[in-house]
């Protein structure tokens, strides 16, 4: 098992030293997914909720969100993202959020990827909340990151048929 980075020889929690590492290009994939009542679903796929296209706004919240990554989580590093693509793809019950962020950074940019899907699935959460309190946000994971020193990494999926 690797180290933890995030702590020092003593234990305490540090921000990482990436000074002398490369700025390399860096990219990352995560993804989730919002359950909800059908009735909430045909909602948003009509486009008649009340608040406007809440896909659209759950889009710009997640690239927003990916930004703002490092004021958020305390040890991330801020960084200069060069892309942030956002999708959203209804099925069945559920809408599933897919982000990919890249850089050319001397860091990752797992987090800002992981951020962006939650954000995005909390504001459909927060938009719809007044029709369905119990839709669910699951399965929030990364699925791919290239570059850097740890190279390229994929997730192998059990089920296919999963977010």
């Amino acid at each position: 098992m690797a180290e933890l980075t995030h702590f020092d020889a003593r234990g305490r929690a540090h921000m990482v030293d990436v000074g002398d590492k490369p700025a390399t290009k860096r990219r990352a994939v995560a993804e989730g997914a919002i359950a909800m009542q059908p009735a909430t679903l045909e909602l948003i796929r009509s486009g008649s909720h009340k608040k406007g296209d809440v896909l659209g706004i759950a889009r710009i919240a997640a690239i927003m969100a990916s930004k703002k990554t490092a004021d958020l989580i305390p040890l991330c590093h801020p960084l200069p993202l060069t892309r942030v693509e956002v999708t959203f793809e209804p099925a069945e019950n559920r809408i599933r959020c897919r982000a990919t962020v890249e850089t050319t950074a001397p860091t990752g940019v797992e987090m800002e990827a992981l951020t962006a899907v939650q954000i995005g699935l909390l504001t459909i959460y927060d938009m719809c909340k007044a029709v369905d309190r119990g839709m669910t946000i699951t399965d929030v994971r990364l699925l791919e990151k290239s570059g850097g020193r740890s190279g390229h990494w994929r997730r192998e999926c059990a089920n296919p048929e999963s977010p």
